[in-house]
């Protein structure tokens, strides 16, 4: 396989991966605001749900604008200023997608905390400050990202040796040391952080799981041990998205961090970093749709009423 055939094949997979993504999340999303506007008893979850879809629907946006050459020229801006916002853009809601993947995990771990633990004193109060942590999380991120507005430029001649393309248009200029180094020990800070957070939560819900399940077999209740109850599908599925996001961060991050070391992007890996960056946007909400029962109990009302329909439409 030539290196040109693999390169299109990665350029057809990023398309194909943004498309799916792009309608998944946005089903999720209007799915969890009817189920906000409509359910007398939402689940804390489904805020954050909302936002971790809105997020990735930005983000996916932005990268098929970079990716594709017809809907970037179609922004009718200066080559500059929309590879500023295009950049700014994807890793703002980077930031936001490795935040609110780590504030649902916090909550699932205080959700399906036992009465006794410290956590449960929690559980009343979340809901209260969820919208409250999402302008802190907009802020944080937004803050940690504007050094993009001054490495960010327009490829007008990628021959000079301080310019990194990473794609046709687009390009990123070296900055002063000290700010460099400044900016990445703020982003690196907030990275171990919400990471650290997120397997620390993680760790907590699976001894949880476990405790649970050396409980029910302790019974001898083949009832209880076979039956999954909600918020154990929902602590699988929060593992989850946390194991598969680990993953995908550190595989992105030792492919950033070589090639901006040694300042050159191969056009191959540089499409590879970009799928993979993608690829978490698209398998979440795909995790999210398939574990959400509610979302199957209303395509089976759904089927119901078409097959009704059909039976009174032949008879």
């Amino acid at each position: 396989m030539t290196t040109s055939s693999i390169y299109i094949t990665i350029k057809i997979g990023q398309f194909l991966l943004i498309g799916i993504g792009i309608f998944s999340n946005t089903f999720l999303l209007l799915f969890h605001i009817l189920t906000l506007l409509l359910d007398h008893r939402p689940k804390s979850s489904d805020m954050i749900i909302c936002h971790l879809a809105l997020v990735h629907i930005m983000k996916l946006f932005s990268a098929l604008f970079l990716l594709s050459t017809d809907l970037f020229e179609a922004l009718n801006f200066v080559n500059d200023f929309k590879c500023k916002a295009l950049f700014c853009m994807i890793r703002v809601t980077r930031g936001l997608s490795m935040s609110t993947t780590c504030l649902l995990s916090i909550l699932q771990a205080i959700i399906i905390s036992p009465s006794t633990a410290w956590l449960a004193r929690l559980k009343h109060k979340c809901s209260k400050y969820i919208f409250h942590s999402f302008v802190i999380l907009w802020f944080l991120s937004l803050s940690l990202n504007s050094n993009c507005l001054l490495y960010t430029a327009a490829a007008s001649n990628v021959t000079e040796s301080n310019l990194l393309q990473v794609s046709k248009y687009c390009s990123l200029s070296r900055i002063n040391s000290i700010l460099r180094g400044l900016f990445f020990t703020f982003s690196l800070s907030r990275d171990v952080s919400f990471i650290g957070a997120m397997l620390l939560s993680s760790a907590y819900m699976v001894v949880l799981l476990s405790r649970h399940q050396r409980w029910c077999r302790h019974l001898h209740s083949t009832s209880l041990s076979s039956r999954v109850s909600p918020e154990r599908r929902a602590t699988q599925t929060v593992l989850l998205l946390v194991s598969f996001f680990v993953a995908m961060y550190w595989v992105d991050v030792i492919i950033s961090f070589s090639s901006t070391l040694l300042w050159t992007y191969d056009p191959v890996i540089l499409d590879v970093q970009k799928f993979v960056s993608n690829v978490y946007a698209t398998v979440s909400a795909l995790v999210l749709l398939s574990s959400d029962k509610r979302i199957k109990r209303c395509f089976k009302s759904f089927g119901k009423l078409q097959s009704n329909y059909n039976y009174l439409f032949m008879k």
